[in-house]
């Protein structure tokens, strides 16, 4: 069992940015990583369709014998990884916005969080923001468009640009010292978001937390694959892969599947 893969899924190639977490953290574990970005954005679908995809793509993965599952997307987590963890007995990792971290280390008591409709909306979101920024001054702005355009390969483009300037500048003016990152596509948005942000707000996204934790929950179950050969990562798109075969910096292949 040690030896069979994590599976890792999300809408679309954002996800890839925790993979590359998990990745480095864990260089021993093999993986499959499942975009389903014929399906992106899931920010702006139902409850219950985003539910439903969760529960294709999970079970696509274990039929391919993962041993845990990541939920790479901050809208599959707050809106479906409680249904999951009740339907499958398997270890679910899930992803939220790191509001925690970021109120907890604010100088201005001021937070902007980008995310996409269905995370902002979900009530494990308010549940989070609720216990951890009392007291701030938080800055929610939905991130229409930006998942449609990294999926495109346009993430660091003029369009791409306009739209960041444009959702960043409420949160400017209210004096924010960190921008939480609430989609696992938005880190490939970060060399544009340094240009644009003043340099003493501070990025901060969930992808390294959530390798920790992935570690974490395999030593917890004895999981680990502690053999040091070559790991195996497959990672299959069910639109044209050349976007995220980019992203992963030409060195693994995408495959192309009908899902």
């Amino acid at each position: 069992m040690n030896k069979q893969p994590i599976g890792i899924f999300d809408s679309g190639v954002g996800g890839t940015s925790i993979w590359k977490e998990i990745y480095t953290l864990l260089p021993n574990e093999n993986t499959i990583y499942l975009a389903d970005s014929a399906n992106a954005p899931y920010g702006i679908k139902s409850k219950e369709a985003i539910l439903q995809l969760s529960i294709k793509n999970t079970e696509y993965l274990l039929n391919k014998g993962c041993k845990i599952i990541v939920v790479a997307c901050n809208t599959a987590t707050t809106n479906a990884i409680t249904q999951l963890r009740v339907k499958f007995n398997v270890p679910f990792i899930g992803i939220e916005p790191a509001i925690k971290p970021a109120a907890l280390n604010s100088k201005t008591k001021a937070i902007g969080i980008l995310a996409t409709k269905g995370t902002l909306s979900s009530e494990l979101f308010h549940k989070t923001t609720n216990l951890y920024a009392q007291g701030h001054v938080v800055i929610e702005q939905i991130g229409t468009g930006l998942v449609e355009l990294i999926e495109a390969g346009k993430a660091t483009n003029k369009e791409t640009r306009n739209l960041l300037k444009l959702y960043l500048k409420p949160m400017l003016n209210a004096n924010i010292d960190y921008l939480v990152l609430g989609c696992t596509h938005y880190p490939y948005l970060i060399p544009l978001l340094l240009e644009l942000l003043p340099n003493h707000v501070k990025i901060i996204d969930s992808g390294l937390a959530v390798a920790k934790q992935t570690k974490a929950i395999l030593e917890k179950h004895d999981l680990l694959n502690s053999q040091n050969s070559t790991s195996k990562n497959i990672f299959y798109s069910n639109v044209n892969p050349k976007v995220m075969t980019s992203l992963l910096g030409n060195k693994f292949n995408v495959e192309f599947l009908n899902f």
